[in-house]
Order: C-alpha cells, then structure tokens, then sequence
C-alpha cells in the first residue's frame, strides 16, 4: 500500500525523500543529538532492531562517513535485526534475537579485545494493535529486552537511547532504568507527531548497581522469579522484580499463584484466624438453611407462609 497524502505532505517524509534517508525516522535520532549530543566522541556504536536502517543510517554518515579514509578502522558500527536490511557503509550487520545472551556475544566480538559500545540505540517498536495499553505493555517488554542486552555490551559511562510508548507507567519507567544510568531524560524531537504516544528515553552514565550481573532477561519465557534466580548475585534478586515489573514485592496482585510457595515442603490447609466479622455472604447462608431445592425449583419456608 503507497503512502497517504497526509504522509506525503509532512516536511519531514519529504526531507527523507529528498535528503536521501531511508526513513523520516533518521531526523528523530538527529534531533535527539542536537540536543543531548549523544553521538559527540563516539567511535563504538550499537543499533537494536536496525531494520530498515535509518537510525544505522545516521550513525554511518556522523560516525564512519564524516572522517578521513584513514582514520575510519577505529570506528565500529553494528546493527542487529531479526530482520535483513541493505548494506550501509561502516556498518557490520548481526541477524540476531536481542533477547539472546548469544547475540550480545556476537555483538561484543566486533569490538577489540576488552572494549565495549560506548553508544545503544534502539527504534524499535512491535505491531501497534491500536489498544493504548496493550501497546504500551508490549513496548515496554520491547524496552525491556533491549536494556537487558545493553547491560551486556555497554561501557561504564555509556548511553542508552529507546523508544517507549508513554503512559501512565511512564514515571515507573523512569525509576527503573535510574537504577542502571546517572541520568534519564524523556524526550519528545520536533520530528515525532504530536499525535503520536511515541517518546524517547536518553540515558546516560551507565553505571550499574555493585555486584549487578548481566543477565538475559526474556518474560515472554521466564517467570521474574526464575530470572532473578539464574545468577547468585543478591543484588540481581534484589533489584530485577523492580527492573522486570516496577515492583518490589515478590507476588504481583494481578496473578494467581499455588498456596505451595515452598516447593521442598507440603502444603498443609489452615484455618483462618480472623473470620470476617459480618460478611455480606452471612445472610445469604442463613437463608440456605431453610430452602430445598426439588425439581429444579426453590421453595422457601418464609415465602410458602406469606403465601398461607
């Protein structure tokens, strides 16, 4: 299907056009750097869910193309989609699953030895189902999978760049990833519609919390409680229910959940102790006292003597 005519009237869809840009998207990241300056001394850069490329785009020609042939080797930019995309000069591209330890691997093997990005970016947003929440939610996950694999391949000090969908979870959001970065900003650039939720999140200084292990983190996949206990460090088990579900509480109210939370022992049926002192219900059994059910009809004692 070819664009529509509001498409085809927005500056910015025609500066793509005509700047060359496989995307109108590539001004987005542009004006993010106008004004963080995120891309300023960056000669290591990584591109989750590259496809179609714009964002990579943008990172070849302020990174790769911008300086002299010689002096170009030091730079490395790589892009990762479970998608293929057309080459881009500079660019190494990773078909991969960023949910996967294994792509972080194939990530970091591009960088020299010991090194890590200095720079993460990711655009990437799944299938809108035009449910404001289910949107959210799933972006959020999105988000999720993409800050855990950043833990893996940025540098101490590094930048994070995302798209989120905001919401009234944005605050919480906000709070999870202050866990791993100095500093977090919510930025709306003049080239995303006002009437798009779309949002970006800059964080910078990465600076994760002591004692904090890398870890994949996949919920579609793993309970949170399975996830915090893939590593011996307490401060993951600590910190990843907050991380996964902006909560500290081990039982999200939302769930259900077996009354054998301890696997090792046998559940044993306890009366309670305090019984409601007036439940709605009471009345209700009382009147059960004197009612027969017989073919399918219920017959009362007080109704059959106001009917006499």
């Amino acid at each position: 299907m070819g664009k529509t005519s509001k498409d085809k009237r927005d500056i910015y869809y025609r500066l793509a056009k005509e700047e060359g840009w496989r995307a109108r998207s590539a001004f987005k990241l542009i004006h993010l750097d106008e004004t963080y300056n995120i891309l300023d001394g960056v000669t290591r850069a990584v591109d989750l869910c590259a496809a179609p490329g714009s964002w990579s785009q943008v990172l070849s020609k302020r990174l790769y193309l911008s300086r002299e042939e010689k002096d170009r080797d030091e730079v490395k930019i790589v892009a990762v989609d479970l998608q293929a995309m057309g080459p881009l000069p500079g660019v190494i591209q990773l078909r991969g699953d960023i949910t996967r330890f294994t792509t972080a691997e194939a990530i970091i093997s591009h960088f020299d030895e010991g090194q890590k990005a200095q720079l993460v970016i990711c655009d990437g947003a799944p299938d809108v189902t035009g449910l404001h929440d289910m949107d959210e939610y799933l972006q959020s996950q999105l988000l999720l999978a993409a800050l855990g694999i950043t833990t893996f391949v940025l540098v101490p000090g590094g930048t994070f760049v995302a798209k989120i969908f905001r919401g009234k979870c944005t605050h919480s959001l906000y709070s999870q990833l202050r866990i791993f970065f100095d500093t977090v900003d919510i930025a709306k650039p003049q080239s995303s519609r006002n009437s798009s939720i779309e949002a970006f999140v800059v964080c910078q200084g990465y600076n994760p919390p002591e004692g904090y292990i890398p870890q994949e983190i996949n919920l579609l996949q793993d309970s949170v409680a399975e996830i915090a206990r893939k590593t011996d460090s307490p401060v993951n088990r600590r910190i990843l229910p907050f991380v996964v579900c902006g909560d500290l509480r081990e039982f999200d109210s939302d769930m259900s959940y077996s009354l054998n939370i301890d696997p090792e022992k046998e559940y044993e049926h306890k009366e309670v102790v305090q019984k409601p002192l007036t439940p709605a219900y009471s009345e209700v059994l009382e009147r059960m006292k004197t009612t027969s059910l017989k073919h399918g009809s219920i017959k009362v004692e007080a109704v059959k003597k106001k009917e006499d």
